[in-house]
């Protein structure tokens, strides 16, 4: 009873098929896409898979590009279905004042980053970093509800602004520095301590809200370039997207 989980963002598809859509499901297969890409699938790295039977997927991506994905999907007889946020699903409560507005990306990391802390140890709050082209920072207590969160560019987002609102920043990508030197390390060094600053000042949010240490984990394709420039304690988790359909699908799909 294989199951497909689909995470498909603004720049990518990432997928992955199991063995069953079980949070312990052996994965079998996996692989990413351009966006550009994707319309090669059904001919290329899905032609040898085996006909999955049941898919869940989480798209952020615009609607053009689901259709064109569900188009490669028509060599297997199954229908996929959606993650729409909603008010609560799989231990996770949604503090959002519009919940279905939340994105999907952002409800299902939050699924797989609380279901991640329980399998650690006692409930404690967290916040759950996402570093892509956007960049969020969650927030949610040790009882499991999202209280809030912030959204913020990534690094490629925030150096195109800067080069096209400001004369004469067309330089190469630099190295991040404590004292930056030169134009290309001042605008990476920019980049990368804001968004640091962001999961710092939430973190101390966190921590007054509730009266603990929050744990902190992050996740994203662009993660790793946080890593070395954090000053708090942290998880960096690939795949969290993916550990939270599988919580999700689970639920979704018991004769799966």
């Amino acid at each position: 009873m294989t199951f497909l989980a689909l995470d498909i963002g603004n720049t990518r598809l990432k997928w992955a098929q199991y063995a069953s859509p079980r949070p312990d499901a052996l994965l079998l297969a996996q692989g990413a896409e351009f966006l550009e890409n994707i319309d090669r699938l059904s001919d290329g790295a899905w032609n040898g898979l085996s006909a999955p039977h049941c898919i869940l997927g989480c798209v952020v991506a615009a609607d053009a590009v689901k259709r064109r994905l569900q188009e490669q999907m028509e060599l297997w007889d199954v229908s996929p279905q959606w993650v729409v946020s909603s008010e609560a699903e799989a231990g996770l409560r949604n503090g959002y004042d519009h919940p279905t507005r939340l994105g999907a990306d952002r409800w299902v990391a939050m699924i797989g980053a609380y279901h991640r802390m329980l399998a650690q140890g006692a409930p404690r709050p967290m916040v759950v970093v996402m570093v892509g082209t956007a960049v969020t920072v969650e927030a949610v207590d040790a009882s499991g509800k999202f209280l809030g969160g912030l959204i913020l560019p990534g690094h490629g987002i925030m150096l195109r602004a800067l080069e096209s609102g400001t004369a004469g920043l067309h330089v190469p990508t630099g190295e991040v520095q404590e004292f930056p030197t030169n134009t290309s390390d001042a605008l990476t060094s920019g980049g990368t301590y804001a968004i640091a600053g962001a999961v710092e000042r939430m973190v101390q949010h966190v921590r007054q809200h509730c009266g603990a240490e929050p744990m902190c984990i992050m996740t994203g394709g662009a993660g790793w370039k946080m890593a070395p420039s954090m000053s708090l304690p942290f998880e960096l988790v690939d795949n969290l997207i993916f550990d939270g359909l599988l919580q999700m699908a689970a639920v979704r799909f018991p004769a799966c």
